[in-house]
């Protein structure tokens, strides 16, 4: 499936060659900026700050504390949903879900330099309306059962075989695993993100070391 989808110079540079983990956090804990830390140092790429919880004083301190460790690892701090929170805090960027505010708006609010990240879940045509609109990177998913979004709708790797010509970096979520994460990489997939799998894990250096690794070993996509 050719999909012949228009990208520019622009959108590349806001998002230059960088692969990896896309760890996200995990909501309100006491440990936040300790298990963060750790998954900087075992190498994730990216960094979401995901809270929906109704504390915005906390929420603000915590995501301006988050960007200046990110900055530290020279990671991407990208927050959840939240374009004024993003805002507030200076953070690289923001990532929109479809009940969010739209791409437009989150430009207009956050400059032209912000990086924008749209959940595409299994819809190219969800997609192809985020490129147009200056999207920098497509979010796929869910790939696999996911303890975080056990209802999320399913997807499948043919859809980031199919996304690559949209000519943005492409995201792959959802139940992944250093398992099964090599075969999403094959197949388009530019990052890993990863919620329980970093978070959840009892050491999550050594979680977050498992996931880069897969980046580090050449993979041919079909």
């Amino acid at each position: 499936m050719r999909l012949h989808a228009q990208h520019t110079r622009m959108t590349l540079t806001r998002l230059p060659n960088r692969r990896g983990l896309y760890a996200i956090t995990d909501g309100p804990r006491a440990d936040l900026l300790e298990r963060a830390t750790a998954a900087l140092r075992g190498g994730a790429s990216m960094l979401q700050y995901r809270d929906k919880s109704n504390a915005p004083a906390r929420r603000h301190d915590e995501a301006a504390a988050l960007l200046a460790i990110c900055k530290v690892h020279g990671a991407l701090c990208i927050i959840n949903d939240d374009v004024d929170l993003a805002h507030a805090v200076h953070a690289h960027g923001v990532h929109l879900g479809a009940q969010d505010d739209d791409l437009l708006h989150a430009r207009d609010t956050l400059g032209r330099h912000a990086i924008i990240g749209v959940s595409c879940y299994d819809d190219l045509e969800r997609a192809r309306a985020a490129t147009r609109q200056g999207a920098d990177y497509l979010a796929f998913g869910a790939f696999y059962p996911s303890p975080s979004k056990p209802q999320a709708r399913c997807a499948y790797p043919q859809l980031l075989r199919d996304a690559r010509d949209f000519g943005l970096p492409l995201v792959a979520i959802g139940g992944i695993t250093p398992d099964n994460g090599t075969d999403l990489i094959a197949a388009g997939a530019d990052f890993l993100a990863v919620i329980s799998g970093v978070f959840a894990a009892p050491d999550t250096e050594a979680a977050a070391r498992r996931y880069s690794a897969l980046f580090t070993t050449p993979i041919s996509r079909p």
